[in-house]
């Protein structure tokens, strides 16, 4: 069980502060303030998870306006993250992003580590990989482990992302490279169970093995992938950005193009790999500054090459807008579906939202604004991982469960969500963000509730 605290989005309000920040006369009569200078929020990050223990940490997101004169656009971002939890999991993350520190270029980098003591894993293909939920519902007659579908993952990530005008027109190219370092393992089942009383206990991966240890036993997961690996990847494509305003847009269109590059020789991996995806990002504005219509289209396939199944959930970007970019499911992609849910060598998906400011106001000596947005959400997998090989060659003595509880061939179908969420925006760039979504299938789960920076597109 989840009990969290950073769904009181008022705090927002008593944590937000501006430093040298000017106000214009005439703008003060429209409820706006012009900013210059450095702006900041801050969020505290507090919550307790039976397993994982408590969280604590929280983040601050600095703005610099310069002197104020392309506000609400910003000269500089500097992000810092770092929370965790008392029995090891956490997230330590630093971005930076400008358009004004190299002439005619944006520049966005970032630093994180995530050490993860149980991350999920539902294995691949989407509905053809079946999951049971009575496994991991503690006091079911059928209760395997809360643990079952979960693996341990700790990983470090150094993106830097480039983009810049072409022909002085909406058209921009776009570069970058991504290192990743992941250390992959069983969960610590130890760790987790430490300060428990008996009944609370999970049980021991050597009396009930997950499905990540399972795997590794059918030879669906190698042995030189089961611990992780390293790659250095390089990207490059073009853009299409003839949005309004880029954190909360009321018109236009982004289409990016992107090629992704994983080579042998800068990894340990026995071979590198190749993919390639396309996005599409639309808004209509529907009553102006008040009803947008906003709508994502995405798609991104192997082309070349073995996927490690650890880098298989990474979502291609030209910039990353928040901590987590992987799926299909959860928080960036499929809202209410558990994440990394759908998975596979390719995947396609889909994110329609209405998006409503109810109420915007000055308080504080800062422009807020209050908002809502409907959504649904939709994915599949368009490529598959060959795992059938794999379970039609198992002897059945060789499982002790039914060959069906696992893999269901020819399953896969598309994944549907709906949900609301609530926003509260400082200064049009500090955007808090709570989505509460529903999965409409019980192979997916049951909902999500997702706090966090910005909207999801």
């Amino acid at each position: 069980m989840r009990i969290s605290m950073k769904n009181l989005i008022l705090l927002l309000l008593l944590f937000s502060t501006s430093l040298n920040a000017q106000e214009d006369s005439t703008l003060l009569q429209k409820k706006t303030v012009i900013k210059d200078g450095w702006n900041f929020g801050l969020l505290p990050a507090v919550s307790f998870n039976t397993d994982l223990g408590f969280q604590y940490g929280g983040l601050v997101n600095l703005f610099h306006y310069g002197d104020g004169s392309r506000y609400p656009n910003y000269d500089h971002s500097f992000y810092f993250e770092a929370s965790r939890y008392t029995k090891g999991s956490g997230l330590f993350r630093f971005a930076y992003d400008s358009d004004q520190l190299i002439k005619g270029v944006r520049l966005s980098f970032d630093l994180s580590y995530m050490p993860e003591q149980a991350i999920d894993f539902f294995g691949f293909n989407g509905y053809e990989a079946v999951y049971n939920a009575d496994w991991v519902e503690d006091g079911n007659h059928q209760y395997r482990s809360r643990m079952f579908y979960k693996h341990k993952r700790d990983m470090l990530r150094l993106h830097t992302d480039l983009s810049g005008s072409l022909f002085n027109s909406p058209l921009q190219w776009a570069a970058g490279f991504e290192f990743y370092n992941f250390v992959v393992g069983s969960v610590d089942i130890d760790r987790l169970n430490k300060g428990k009383k008996e009944e609370d206990q999970l049980p021991a991966v050597e009396d009930v093995s997950g499905l990540f240890e399972l795997y590794q036993q059918w030879g669906i997961i190698s042995a030189e992938e089961a611990t992780g690996g390293k790659f250095l990847a390089l990207k490059g494509g073009l853009i299409y950005d003839s949005r309004d305003f880029e954190p909360n847009p009321t018109r236009g269109i982004w289409t990016a193009l992107m090629l992704y590059v994983a080579p042998r020789q800068f990894s340990n991996l026995q071979q590198g790999f190749s993919r390639i995806s396309l996005t599409h990002r639309q808004y209509f504005s529907l009553v102006p500054n008040k009803l947008v219509l906003a709508g994502r289209l995405g798609w991104q396939s192997s082309i070349g090459g073995h996927v490690p199944f650890y880098a298989q959930p990474l979502l291609i970007t030209t910039r990353l807008l928040g901590a987590y970019s992987e799926g299909l499911g959860g928080q960036r992609s499929l809202r209410g579906i558990m994440r990394n849910r759908v998975v596979g060598d390719g995947m396609a998906y889909a994110n329609i939202e209405l998006r409503w400011k109810i109420i915007q106001r000055r308080l504080f000596n800062q422009n807020f604004y209050l908002a809502v947005n409907g959504f649904t959400d939709v994915g599949q997998v368009t490529g598959k991982i060959d795992v059938a090989e794999f379970f039609e060659r198992l002897p059945q003595e060789f499982l002790d469960y039914k060959l069906t509880d696992f893999y269901k061939a020819d399953a896969e179908k598309p994944h549907w969500s709906v949900g609301m969420g609530l926003k509260i925006a400082m200064n049009e760039n500090f955007i808090l963000s709570a989505d509460y979504g529903l999965a409409l299938n019980a192979q997916d789960g049951k909902s999500g509730l997702y706090i966090g920076l910005n909207y999801l597109f």
